[in-house]
């Protein structure tokens, strides 16, 4: 039987759809001309209604009332998942909001598109959870239930990275050995796969993925260790109570983590605040943390923080403006602070990807190609470390937000007709 297919990819901060024309894949437009819509919901209290994309972003910044979420792509396989959230009176699921997003991400391609789908391949990182795969099955389980509620009569699954794979094969012009180096906002992906010109309409691939891997650490935990780093000492983290213990952290973690920012403004939090208050030393940063609180002006500390990542991935320093904390309080950063800060995280990548490699039984100097794709994918301190892993290897430029959505589309062709 033949279906309509289309391939979407869902992502941590930015999700996108595809489908193959017979001029080749192309995304389909989801928010006027754009072809990424932000993995962002907002529920407009004062309206009474949903907005997704950059109108959810629009809306929470120019300060309506309401609830905004972000990176719920983070949630699956997590205990979190269960909890839900209270959202203008009534609790909804977190696995209902993120049917809500995909739900737009499918009308809009079909809008796009002219035509109903009822078929897709979703793309997935190589580990929704790390070392538990009963959770990473349970992921993929949710994903699935959630897509076909929406309608869609065939779900199918393909790793992001191989997804990516299959978008730049359609434009090589030899066989290559590739690694595949997808960094989105919530995992770092690798595939390791042999591609060439007279490989591309096959549809058996098997034989050619040599190996995949991957660790649950993106974009968005780049955004939370350069956060907790130089901007949560401002709002207090580490400073003393009158009994020489530490202010309890846990609030700063949620303000430094996108899909807990919310938790951030509990009412249980806000007491928590009143009992140490009292013991508070440092009552200028405390007074910051509260402003903070008190406005819910967490996502938009989140996304100074996320401007800052992007600008020191192009420039030495960044002046980060801390005015939901305090007018006037500016926080100095220089790029070695923000390498720094990542350093952990840039090890764990990359061992990562050394260990795709020790499963496919392949030397570094053996690779020729690292296809780089994902909006993370550009930090200089990460791009320098694999570089010296690969020193042999070509570094190739991918379409940061586009490449797994076009390479899902070629997948859903194959598959579904």
């Amino acid at each position: 039987m033949t279906y309509s297919a289309c391939g979407i990819d869902f992502g941590t901060s930015n999700s996108t759809a595809g489908i193959v024309r017979p001029n080749g894949a192309i995304l389909l437009p989801l928010e006027a001309d754009k072809l990424t819509l932000p993995s962002a919901v907002f529920f407009n209290l004062e309206e009474d209604r949903w907005t997704y994309g950059r109108a959810a972003l629009g809306e929470y910044l120019e300060g309506y009332e309401g609830r905004l979420m972000r990176s719920m792509k983070s949630l699956l396989g997590s205990s979190l998942m269960d909890a839900g959230t209270e959202i203008g009176g009534q609790h909804l699921s977190f696995k209902n909001l993120i049917g809500q997003l995909i739900g737009e991400v499918k009308t809009r391609a079909e809008q796009s598109a002219g035509q109903a789908f009822d078929a897709v391949v979703l793309g997935r990182p190589v580990r929704f959870v790390d070392d538990n795969d009963a959770a990473d099955a349970e992921a993929e389980a949710t994903l699935g239930e959630i897509a076909r509620g929406l309608g869609f009569k065939e779900v199918s699954f393909q790793f992001e990275p191989i997804a990516a794979a299959h978008d730049y094969e359609q434009r090589i012009e030899r066989e290559e050995l590739v690694l595949v180096i997808d960094i989105g906002g919530g995992t770092s992906d690798f595939s390791l796969v042999r591609l060439s010109p007279e490989r591309r309409g096959m549809a058996d691939r098997s034989a050619d993925l040599l190996a995949s891997g991957g660790v649950h650490i993106g974009g968005t935990d780049f955004d939370k260790r350069l956060s907790l780093a130089c901007v949560m000492p401002e709002l207090g983290m580490g400073s003393r109570l009158s009994n020489n213990a530490e202010l309890p952290n846990s609030v700063f973690f949620h303000l430094a983590t996108w899909h807990t920012i919310n938790f951030a403004y509990t009412r249980k939090m806000w007491r928590g605040f009143q009992d140490v208050s009292p013991e508070v030393v440092d009552n200028v940063r405390f007074e910051r943390l509260l402003n903070v609180i008190r406005s819910q002006a967490g996502h938009h500390l989140a996304m100074r923080v996320e401007e800052a990542k992007i600008a020191l991935s192009e420039q030495p320093h960044f002046a980060l403006d801390l005015v939901e904390a305090e007018k006037g309080l500016m926080a100095q950063i220089e790029r070695s602070q923000f390498e720094q800060a990542i350093a952990q995280e840039t090890a764990r990548i990359c061992a990562a990807a050394q260990a795709t490699l020790d499963v496919a039984g392949i030397n570094a100097s053996q690779v020729d190609t690292l296809f780089f794709t994902g909006g993370s994918s550009a930090v200089p301190a990460l791009r320098a470390a694999l570089a010296e892993q690969f020193p042999a290897a070509q570094a190739v430029e991918g379409d940061h937000f586009g490449s797994v959505g076009c390479g899902l589309a070629v997948v859903a062709q194959q598959r579904y007709g």
